[in-house]
């Protein structure tokens, strides 16, 4: 009875030890998740941040073309060519600006991701933990046989040997 008892309670012990298990693995694949989020938001900033700078290095090489080009036909840079180019430079600080609220969007969506899949791995660790808690008490209880249990009020024993101890039962002596 009582090998029986102790692998009830082995088997028990392997089924807590496989739910925690199971939830630390998913906590780990969430967080390597996220830190692939947040990898991915570093390296969209860093791209935004080079196109940004090609995309100035364009702006200043069209600039200094408008320059000579007015300056070439004898117009000075003065009245329509200096708004010309303020215009010019106007609408390409706007397509700066636009390039850099996109790569914000992106960061901060994939930084959402990130902190979702963190939080998607402390709650599978957090129902790892429940569910451990419950095979845990369903295996001990499994272990409880109510047949074989003390009773108090009453007697354990079967009619006749209680009749022989109330009796005064003296076969041993």
């Amino acid at each position: 009875m009582c090998t029986i008892a102790l692998i009830g309670l082995a088997g028990t012990a392997v089924s807590v030890g496989g739910a925690l298990m199971q939830g630390a693995q998913q906590q780990q694949l969430a967080n390597y998740q996220a830190k692939a989020y947040e990898q991915q938001a570093q390296a969209d900033a860093q791209a935004a941040a080079f196109d940004q700078n090609q995309e100035r290095r364009k702006q200043d090489l069209l600039q200094a073309q408008a320059r000579a080009q007015a300056g070439a036909s004898g117009v000075g840079i003065a009245g329509s060519p200096t708004e010309v180019l303020a215009a010019n430079a106007r609408q390409g600080q706007t397509d700066l600006d636009a390039m850099q609220y996109g790569s914000q969007l992106r960061q901060n969506n994939l930084n959402a991701q990130a902190a979702i899949s963190r939080f998607q791995g402390k709650q599978a660790m957090t129902a790892s933990i429940f569910k451990a808690g419950s095979g845990l008490i369903d295996g001990l209880s499994g272990l409880y046989d109510p047949a074989r249990s003390v009773t108090f009020g009453g007697s354990s024993l079967s009619p006749r040997a209680s009749g022989a101890i109330i009796g005064g039962y003296t076969g041993l002596y």
